[in-house]
């Protein structure tokens, strides 16, 4: 029995030192908390690799965007009526007229290119087997002779015209082929409507006030706003039925208010397109060369004159038929965000 009892009390000093030990061993070193400064170099370090991955990935799209053949580039040539007719508005820049020729003329669709010739004398020989000569397809090229000199002209119905669309340009203006196919697609898709790359705007000239009285917007306007009305003759598509429509059957004033101001004949179309659909038009994201340095547009008082064009048409037809949009088509093939 004592042999027990001091078993029993050997087994209860024993429990007694384990259990304190246990309250004296110390506790897991815990691990520091990161300081602000760590925290703030982490997230630079993961910001920085951010960028770094956004800047590798806009180098290899840069690299496959330059690298894309165009797709006029391979494209099969369009059959006879089904494309468009390039018609080119030139004055007295020879060079110029050359080098449009060239190019149009291998751009896929196009069907024929004429040149307006509003010029006193005939194309010199020289010239026209010059120009004739610029055209590297099987594509005809031919001058429409004017008697007078009127911006008129370039609306003039051409005869023998085997396509509906119809490419206005001026002779200082290329536009990538692969650019011109995509505008000719959406004009397709609306033959109705003006469909081209220079969009222009209409405001009031007191937005505040009850006066119908406009200003011309130039293309800052349009930037600032992404709001335009009108897109330009100088690089667009229209139906050969507003040629006919423009030369005989819009009022007669307008005609002679063009001949006798030299200019606005771009916004006298814009006008009758409007007026005859009710609709804005389409203006084509692209972009197009100047390769002229001189031109209406460069003269000093410019928008104050397409100002007064605005009214003075506006007077003519009683109304203002121009339709503002904020519309844009954009071929996102070439488009790096969506």
């Amino acid at each position: 029995m004592l042999g027990m009892a001091k078993q029993l009390l050997q087994v209860q000093a024993a429990t007694h030192r384990w259990s304190g030990a246990r309250r004296r061993q110390p506790l897991a070193p815990v691990p520091p908390r990161h300081a602000p400064a760590a925290r703030a170099g982490r997230f630079a370090a993961c910001f920085l690799a951010c960028l770094l991955a956004l800047a590798a990935g806009a180098i290899l799209m840069l690299c496959i965007t330059l690298h894309r053949p165009e797709p006029d580039a391979s494209a099969a040539a369009s059959p006879r009526g089904s494309g468009y007719a390039v018609v080119i508005n030139t004055w007295k820049r020879y060079d110029l007229l050359k080098r449009a020729v060239a190019h149009y003329s291998v751009c896929a669709g196009v069907d024929a290119v004429h040149v307006v010739w509003s010029e006193p004398q005939e194309p010199p020989e020289a010239l026209r087997r010059s120009v004739l000569n610029c055209s590297h397809a099987a594509v005809n090229v031919g001058f429409v002779m004017n008697r007078g000199n009127s911006l008129n002209n370039r609306f003039r119905p051409i005869q023998g015209l085997r396509t509906d669309a119809v490419f206005s340009v001026d002779d200082d203006l290329v536009v990538p082929c692969s650019t011109l196919r995509f505008a000719f697609g959406v004009w397709q898709s609306a033959p109705s409507a003006m469909v081209g790359f220079v969009p222009r705007m209409h405001w009031p000239a007191d937005p505040r006030g009850n006066t119908e009285e406009y200003r011309y917007g130039s293309w800052w306007s349009v930037w600032r706003t992404g709001t335009y009305s009108m897109v330009l003759s100088k690089a667009s598509f229209l139906h050969k039925r507003y040629l006919d429509l423009y030369t005989n059957r819009m009022l007669p004033s307008i005609r002679d208010y063009v001949t006798e101001n030299r200019n606005c004949e771009d916004i006298a179309m814009s006008f009758l397109v409007a007026n005859v659909t009710g609709a804005p038009p389409i203006w084509v994201q692209g972009r197009i060369f100047e390769i002229g340095s001189s031109g209406i547009s460069s003269l000093k008082g410019h928008d104050l004159r397409r100002s007064r064009c605005l009214n003075a048409f506006a007077s003519m037809y009683g109304h203002m038929p121009l339709v503002a949009t904020t519309v844009k088509a954009v071929d996102s093939r070439t488009s790096w965000f969506w």
